[in-house]
Order: structure tokens, then C-alpha cells, then sequence
């Protein structure tokens, strides 16, 4: 009888400690999507306030059309984005370009004293810090999820449910990482 309430005792135990597991990586993929939802608002906010600056900077910037051009395809290329490494890419490659613009801006004095030019980069500029702290709180999601999937005794319960280690938000090619150089 006893061995019998041992078995059923470390069976139940067992029990609990995979639904425990279970719940919490439901929990924490959770966290993930919520984490990756912040940062996919504030890239709307971006993408929103992308072709108000676009036109207001075409009037002066006649000669850098091919950049308004390239920003303008990067965007609808990063609207269109199916996964988070696709997206992720063609955002870091989105904030060169604008880096890029607002550094040609400065050849040009009338664009630079245009106050909505003024609001808009200031705008743009706020949007990117809030980016930059989204990706942060999803980039530190990621890796308390990926650690509970990879972690032992957890990982044999991700095997068992087909939990997958999500991928970190970053910035792969390091041209991207470096100040644009701007010579005329």
C-alpha cells in the first residue's frame, strides 16, 4: 500500500511539475508576442510618419532622389515583412537610410530652418528611442524564454511540446552599426 501511494505520489509530482513547465512556457511565449507587438507599433508609428517627412523634404532635396527613392522601397518592403529576421533587417537597413537623410539634410539651410521638417525629425527621433527600448524588453523576453527552453529538466519538456527558441531582435551587418559617412 505504501509503495503503491509512493508511486502515485512521484507520478503526480511528475504531473505537476510538467503542467508547472508547461504553463510557464506558455507564459513566457506569451511575453514574447506581447514584446514583439510593442516593437511592431512603434515601426507603424515610423512607417506612418515616413512618407509626411518624404514629401516635405522632396521640395528641397532635388538632387537625392534616389535616397527618397530607396527609403520610400524600404519601407514598403518592411510593411511587407513576414518574420521577425526579414523585418528586423529591413528595419535596421530603413534607420540607416533615415540616419542617411538627416544627414544630407544638413547641405541643405532652407529644409534645415523648415519647421515641419523640424517636427518630423524630432518625431522620428522619439520613435526611434521608443524602438530602441521595444526591442530591448523583446530582446531580454527572447532570451528568459529561450533559457527555459534550452535549460535542463525544461528542454525536455520544449522537445516534448515542440517549443522553439524564439530569435533575438539585432543588427546583423555592422555597415548598419557604423555613422553613415556622408561626403559631397
Amino acid at each position: 500500500m505504501i509503495a503503491l501511494l509512493m508511486v502515485v505520489g512521484f507520478i503526480l509530482g511528475i504531473l505537476i511539475f510538467v503542467i508547472t513547465v508547461y504553463n510557464m512556457f506558455i507564459k513566457r511565449k506569451n511575453l514574447v508576442k506581447e514584446a514583439w507587438s510593442g516593437i511592431d507599433v512603434q515601426l507603424r508609428r515610423r512607417h506612418d510618419l515616413i512618407p509626411n517627412l518624404l514629401n516635405t523634404v522632396k521640395g528641397y532635396m532635388k538632387h537625392e532622389r534616389e535616397l527618397l527613392e530607396k527609403i520610400a522601397e524600404m519601407r514598403a518592403r518592411s510593411i511587407g515583412a513576414g518574420d521577425i529576421k526579414d523585418k528586423a533587417h529591413l528595419e535596421n537597413g530603413l534607420s540607416a537610410m533615415l540616419k542617411t537623410l538627416f544627414a544630407v539634410a544638413e547641405a541643405y539651410p532652407e529644409l534645415k530652418a523648415n519647421q515641419n521638417f523640424l517636427d518630423l525629425q524630432s518625431n522620428l527621433q522619439q520613435l526611434e528611442d521608443q524602438i530602441q527600448l521595444a526591442r530591448r524588453y523583446y530582446n531580454g523576453t527572447v532570451r528568459d524564454y529561450n533559457i527555459l527552453v534550452e535549460s535542463f529538466p525544461s528542454s525536455i519538456i520544449a522537445s516534448f511540446f515542440g517549443f522553439k527558441t524564439f530569435e533575438y531582435y539585432e543588427v546583423e551587418d555592422t555597415a548598419v552599426r557604423e555613422v553613415p559617412k556622408i561626403e559631397f
